[in-house]
């Protein structure tokens, strides 16, 4: 039996059927296994389109595929991907912190840099030109608070209002306080009390938990949402905690959260 013949443009027309299929990117192993080809022959079809601004390469192994709404970027938006990119290497994941904010209508301002929580063993940050990809590592979640959330290329999974929260005091050190501040100002609107105290329940990290407690009640003096997180916090013993992480564990500590007040608050809004 003989081998197919390989049209020159057999690339380009695979991506056009990508697309129809709703999705912005492909795989290197894809194509391999869609086309006999050499490995040679098929680096310097892809090398080529790259060339033509037609495909971007997030990762080894790992293709976006640039429409005309996005080629002045050179990429499209990690939002279109992510799930394909996620699924590629077989890991849990979800969007998260300022990338989940923004998908709430509550980043302040577009975040440059796009933030996924995954399992571990941990995955090596993507940065270039055209693209900022951070992954944080985490053991385990509950999958009630997740969400899965449509765009142009299908769904992807975005961190809860209220998960969202509670892990942007958590890893506060890639923001600050102030800038956490700013989005729970935004994000609050989008929080159930109700959900608040189921996701608080699971959430393993009780310093976050009295941060987020301490904000919600002094800074945004939102009753309501403070109320739901101490019904599950007034059930744990408490340790002084500081405020912010990145600086010295000095001043008064408020007699509720067991918060050390060791910086003031500053926020955009």
């Amino acid at each position: 039996m003989t081998a197919p013949v390989i049209q020159y443009n057999y690339l380009e027309d695979y991506l056009d059927k990508v697309r129809s299929m709703g999705r912005f990117a492909f795989t290197w192993a894809e194509i391999k296994a869609q086309f006999e080809i050499s490995d040679k022959a098929l680096n310097q079809s892809l090398y080529r389109l790259k060339v033509k601004k037609k495909i971007a390469q997030v990762r080894k192994g790992f293709y976006a595929i640039i429409t005309p709404e996005y080629s002045n970027y050179g990429i499209p938006p990690p939002v279109l991907y992510i799930d394909d990119l996620m699924n590629s290497l077989n890991k849990k994941y979800y969007v998260g912190l300022l990338s989940a904010a923004a998908l709430y209508g509550a980043a302040h301002q577009q975040p440059m840099e796009f933030f996924v929580i995954a399992e571990k063993p941990a995955l090596r940050n993507i940065k270039s030109k055209k693209v900022k990809i951070n992954f944080h590592v985490k053991k385990q979640w509950a999958m009630e608070d997740i969400i899965q959330k449509k765009t142009d290329a299908g769904y992807i999974k975005v961190s809860s209002p209220e998960l969202t929260a509670l892990d942007l005091l958590f890893y506060q050190d890639n923001f600050g306080i102030n800038k956490v501040v700013t989005v729970l100002h935004e994000l609050a609107s989008e929080m159930k009390a109700l959900n608040l105290t189921k996701t608080a329940k699971t959430y393993s990290q009780v310093a976050a938990m009295q941060r987020l407690g301490y904000l919600l009640d002094n800074e945004l003096r939102n009753e309501k949402l403070s109320n739901a997180l101490w019904l599950v916090l007034k059930q744990k013993t408490l340790f002084p905690v500081p405020l912010s992480t990145t600086k010295e564990k000095e001043g008064s500590t408020d007699d509720k959260w067991k918060v050390i007040r060791n910086m003031k608050i500053e926020s955009d809004i």
